[in-house]
């Protein structure tokens, strides 16, 4: 699977304008007097689609190419991923923050017992 920053941006406009609808017109059908299943489907499918916007958001961001995460703007004229370890070795943690706007959390990534370097598939 690949990726470039053209299906990326298109993918979260999309996803966006899917949320959007979904918050406008979504039927819940039940009763507030009493637990309501349908509700609870309803928060969940919301739920999906805010994990899938977020996916994306990082997928955007993180540009290089490694792992299940293949960019296509980023690999070598062989068509090996090209990491960048230098700006990438963090486990990251998304949040939004109250006006709607994605904020990065990271974890640096330290290594003692491995050397980390790049697979070849060759």
């Amino acid at each position: 699977m690949s990726r470039n920053a053209e299906g990326l941006k298109l993918a979260l406009t999309k996803v966006r304008e899917i949320r959007k609808e979904f918050a406008s017109n979504v039927f819940v059908p039940g009763s507030a007097d009493e637990f309501n299943p349908e509700l609870e489907k309803a928060l969940r499918v919301a739920d999906f689609m805010e994990m899938g916007e977020i996916m994306i958001v990082d997928a955007l961001h993180r540009e290089e190419s490694c792992g299940g995460h293949f960019r296509e703007e980023y690999q070598s004229g062989e068509g090996e991923a090209e990491r960048k370890d230098d700006e990438f070795m963090y486990v990251g943690a998304w949040e939004w923050d109250e006006k709607g706007e994605h904020i990065l959390h990271k974890e640096e990534l330290t290594y003692d017992n491995i050397e980390v370097k790049t697979r070849s598939y060759k």
